[in-house]
Order: structure tokens, then C-alpha cells, then sequence
């Protein structure tokens, strides 16, 4: 497939991440080709963040990439464990984009960010991304984070949350309904919040004509069909939970669920199922929750445009000074 580099150099991420989409194609054995997009390795040199990798499941081909800035202050950072976006079919923590907007994060924000490189469908179709963002947390609230030489000299163990985008964003919803079950109050209480950005959600297919007007610039209805086809389970329709949780999952599951930052964009068009989720949350399931859903932009506007990855980060600053505060 085609290289999608100078799309996605561009200040305008809707032909970028529309063309990515569009590049994905299922072979007649069910396999698929992805888009040729460029990775990067960590980095060590000079920059507003510096990087390395740090293995999860050797096995499994897991990875965290930490980012830490550069350079660091003396007091401790706030810990983001975040999940990238692709539809849970595309991307990596190594993809050039979500690299960039990993170290931008770090040095913006600031905080210690480690991003989840979790398998992808559908050769490992859901729950194996939600097993990944497991696997990642339990690194970061099991013990094993104090042994990384970054989070034991500049890391608040104590201050740590959960955070993704698009795809990214569900998996950090069910990563947070984790905390409850396999984890002491103590041990979840370090989980200060969930910073969902744009979280994928949906019901069932829409028709065309059904379709918001902005769909077929930014997230293409055929190329959303794709990817849900693609990641849940075998057999699974489009109300299964992992995609219209709103319908399938009973409100007191949400019981224990961690305060929430719920933020999108007016032109992406998740962002109606956004505030959809943000409202079902604290409505119905009692959650506290704060949303900021009116910037500019589209879908992964905040990738490729600095004024909409600025306002990202001063949401995710006031969060987490007044759960500092809390």
C-alpha cells in the first residue's frame, strides 16, 4: 500500500488519518495489508522529551515506551499510562505521530508518560488489546514500575492515570474498570483518574444517509464498519459491549470507576457517541466526570495540529491539579 508520510505531514489531519484508514485492505483469506507508516526508535538525544523502551511480554511482543522531559525537573511527575489510537487495528507507541505527541505530552504537561506498543486486530481480535492495557497496568501498579530507573528517580507513584485516544480511550475505559477487581483500594486509589480523548465507541451500522456530513472527510462510515469487522470478537455484532457499551453493560458496572476526563473535538464525529458516554457516566452510573468537548478540529486533530495538542494538554493540566487538590 501506498506511503502515507507527506498526507500526513500536513497541518490538516483529516486527509491524513481518512487516507490511512482507507488503506486498509482485507485480503480474500481474511488477512489484511496495512498502510505503510513511518516508525521511529526512542530517543536519547536532545528535545523537549527524551525516550527508551522497556519490555512488558517478551512473548507477546509487548512494550512500553517511557518519555520523560528533557530536561527533568527536580520534583516528581504525574505518571500517564496512554493508549494510542488506529481503530485497534493500526499504530504503534513507535508510529512517528504518536511518538511526537507522546514527547510533546511529556514536556507539555509535564508528566512521565509511558505508551502501550499492544497487539492488534484481527490477528489478535478483542479482548487482547484490553489484556494488553492489563498486562501495562499491572506493570505500573504491581511493583515492577519501581524498579524502572526513571519512575524510581522522577515518578509519583502515587499520582498515575490512565489515559487514551480514540480506540485508545475504550481501552483505557475497561483498563479502569480493572482497578476494582484485581486491585486493593490502596493499589487502585494511585490511579488518580481516566483521561479519555475522543473514546471509540459505537452502536450499529449506520446508512449512508444516516451519516454526518463530516463522516466521509474524517472518519469514513465503510472505513469504521472495517475496523469494528476487523477487532470484535469473531461472531460479535456491533452491540456487543466492547463497542456499545451504553447498551450492553448495566450502569452499576461502572461502581468504583475513577473520576473522568471525557474531551473531543466539535468536528470529529465520535463526538456526538462522546458526549453520549461522558452523560451516561455521570448519569447513570454515579461517576464523576468532567468534560471538555467544544475545541475546534477534527477526529486526531491534536497530532498534527499544535494549537488543538496545546488545549489537549491544559485540559488534562486542570484535571489533574484539582485531583492533586482532591
Amino acid at each position: 500500500m501506498g506511503d502515507i508520510t507527506d498526507a500526513a505531514a500536513g497541518n490538516d489531519p483529516a486527509p491524513a488519518i481518512g487516507a490511512i484508514l482507507m488503506q486498509i485492505a482485507v485480503n480474500p483469506d481474511g488477512t489484511i495489508t496495512r498502510p505503510e507508516v513511518p516508525l521511529v526508535p526512542p530517543s536519547s538525544a536532545g528535545g523537549a522529551a527524551v525516550s527508551r523502551d522497556v519490555p512488558l511480554d517478551a512473548s507477546l511482543g509487548t512494550y512500553l515506551r517511557l518519555f520523560l522531559p528533557n530536561p527533568a525537573p527536580a520534583t516528581k511527575l504525574p505518571i500517564v499510562l496512554f493508549f494510542h489510537g488506529g481503530g485497534f487495528v493500526l499504530f504503534s507507541s513507535a508510529t512517528v505521530f504518536y511518538h511526537a505527541h507522546c514527547e510533546a505530552m511529556a514536556a507539555a504537561v509535564p508528566c512521565l508518560v509511558a505508551s502501550l506498543h499492544y497487539r492488534l486486530a484481527p490477528e489478535h481480535r478483542l479482548p487482547a488489546a484490553y489484556d494488553d492495557a492489563a498486562s501495562a497496568l499491572a506493570w505500573l501498579l504491581g511493583g515492577a514500575a519501581q524498579a524502572d530507573p526513571w519512575i524510581a528517580a522522577h515518578g509519583d507513584l502515587s499520582r498515575c492515570y490512565v489515559m487514551g485516544s480514540s480506540c485508545g480511550g475504550n481501552m483505557a475505559f475497561f483498563a479502569g474498570l480493572r482497578l476494582r477487581v484485581d486491585y486493593s483500594p490502596s493499589s487502585a486509589g494511585a490511579v488518580r483518574g481516566l483521561l479519555l480523548h475522543q473514546p471509540y465507541f459505537g452502536g450499529e451500522e449506520r446508512t449512508p444517509s444516516e451519516a454526518r456530513s463530516d463522516d466521509d472527510a474524517m472518519l469514513p462510515l465503510e472505513a469504521n464498519d472495517k475496523l469494528w469487522s476487523l477487532a470484535l470478537p469473531e461472531g460479535a455484532d456491533r452491540d456487543h459491549e466492547f463497542c456499545n457499551l451504553t447498551k450492553a453493560m448495566a450502569p452499576a458496572a461502572l461502581a468504583g470507576l475513577p473520576r473522568c476526563l471525557v474531551t473531543g473535538n466539535r468536528g470529529d464525529p465520535l463526538i456526538d457517541k462522546g458526549r453520549e458516554f461522558a452523560r451516561w457516566l455521570a448519569e447513570q452510573g454515579g461517576v464523576e466526570v468532567v468534560t471538555r468537548t467544544e475545541h475546534e478540529g477534527s477526529h486526531a486533530a491534536e497530532l498534527f495540529v499544535p494549537e488543538r495538542a496545546h488545549e489537549l494538554f491544559a485540559a488534562m493540566r486542570e484535571f489533574m491539579t484539582a485531583a492533586d487538590g482532591a
